[in-house]
């Protein structure tokens, strides 16, 4: 955990700020506690500020000299610059590491209360998502294993990391079910079980479990969207199967590092945003703020349309901003991630969580989708071929389910193809016909 120093009436800690592989010093970051108020303040550096790669790395941090101060605006939001703030482990990370000190406390009653830093902290600097990283000022690296010990496990030690994590979700873990967790977590994924993995070709990867709540069979769910998006053209990470013990296990390819490990500096559409956590914002937002921020707008807000279909039409209604991201593309500028997290809800009401427009709120109907499209750079001809190609992949959708990629067995599929077979694939392929 990260140690607090006290000052007068406040607690603080500094720690630098990194970037990349190399581990680039970029600015100072303090975080001060005072009573329960929690804020964070940052200073870039001026070799930074002077460097001919410097950006702002996070969109609340302009790129100029000086302190700038981060208050959350409601006890919700994050303490943190934005962009640290998606580094923070997701709510399934967060859980392990207070279980992991609520068994300290109990060995020693005396350690304080877990604060927002402590959690910050408590990711592995081998796996925080994005380029930026964290360093105490005994210049190590926050969080680093210790000698001799890997960052994260080999997809083969799988089988000790689902047994760990089955263990914290009955509340029978132990102190060393916990340790063996702690740190592989990650700011992508919410509550499911998950961990980060080395993948046998040595990459990093996303490795997300079944959990014991589950009614139906999530991993192999999730593995199907994302192939099914890669069939309807939308860039996606790769992602397969892998059985445990008869247990299905989705290992999901890693979209922020290069082959050779190096960091891809990332932002999720919140922060580029700047949107508050109980905020209901829109994808036309969204798309104003790629006019001004990123390369290739015209192409990524196509690919941004393309995937609101495809999550209409598969009722992936998880769609919060937390769950669409952008990655770095140099010059100050960014570029849509790779879809991610792209799960079908055959119980849930077809409607997004985040609305396409002020106007129109919430993604309900496919016309609507169509009515819009002239906002994300598509006149209705190409918003109507785009259907049609995206139409034509979930159709696809039971082959693939069952095929051996995927594993689904008939039963499993019935459980799912009320996501993928409701009217409006009926309206889509009407509005497909009309149009030829």
């Amino acid at each position: 955990m990260a140690a607090l120093k006290n000052t007068a009436n406040a607690q603080k800690v500094q720690l630098d700020v990194c970037i990349g592989k190399e581990g680039l010093p970029v600015g100072t970051l303090a975080y001060v506690k005072e009573g329960a108020r929690e804020y964070s303040v940052f200073a870039y550096s001026q070799a930074w500020l002077g460097h001919p790669a410097r950006f702002a790395i996070s969109p609340d941090l302009a790129l100029a000299m000086g302190y700038q101060i981060r208050k959350p605006p409601t006890k919700d939001d994050a303490r943190f610059f934005l962009a640290l703030a998606d580094t923070e482990p997701d709510a399934w990370g967060r859980r392990v590491i207070a279980r992991a000190h609520a068994k300290e406390r109990k060995i020693n009653p005396t350690l304080k209360a877990l604060t927002e830093l402590d959690y910050l902290c408590d990711v592995d600097d081998f796996s925080r998502i994005g380029a930026l990283r964290l360093r105490n000022d005994k210049g190590e690296f926050l969080r680093t294993v210790e000698q001799g010990l890997r960052a994260a496990a080999p997809l083969l030690e799988l089988e000790h990391i689902f047994e760990a994590s089955r263990a914290v979700e009955r509340s029978q873990e132990s102190a060393q079910d916990l340790s063996y967790l702690m740190g592989k977590g990650t700011s992508l994924g919410g509550m499911r079980p998950k961990c980060t993995v080395l993948d046998d070709d040595g990459t990093l990867a996303l490795g997300k479990f079944p959990s014991v709540k589950d009614e139906r069979s999530i991993t192999r769910g999730e593995v199907l969207a994302l192939r099914l998006a890669r069939q309807a053209g939308i860039e996606t990470s790769n992602a397969r199967i892998v059985l445990v013990k008869g247990t299905p296990i989705a290992v999901i390819s890693r979209f922020d590092r290069t082959i050779d490990h190096g960091r891809i500096a990332y932002i999720s559409a919140a922060s580029l945003l700047q949107a508050g956590r109980n905020e209901e914002r829109a994808y036309t937002e969204v798309v104003d703020a790629m006019r001004m921020t990123c390369v290739g707008v015209k192409a990524d807000a196509q690919q941004l349309w393309r995937r609101l279909v495809f999550n209409h039409l598969i009722t992936n209604v998880d769609d919060h901003l937390q769950n669409l991201g952008f990655l770095y593309a140099g010059n100050g500028l960014w570029r849509l991630a790779p879809a991610f997290d792209l799960n079908p809800f055959p119980d849930k009401d077809r409607e997004s969580k985040t609305w396409l427009s002020e106007d129109t709120g919430p993604i309900m109907a496919i016309e609507t989708l169509i009515e819009k499209s002239s906002y994300f750079h598509l006149t209705r001809p190409e918003a109507l071929a785009v259907l049609a190609e995206v139409h034509a992949a979930v159709t696809r959708w039971r082959s693939l389910a069952m095929s051996a990629e995927v594993g689904l067995t008939a039963t499993e599929v019935e459980d799912f193809a009320p996501a993928f077979e409701h009217p409006e694939m009926d309206k889509a392929k009407a509005l497909i016909r009309d149009c030829d």
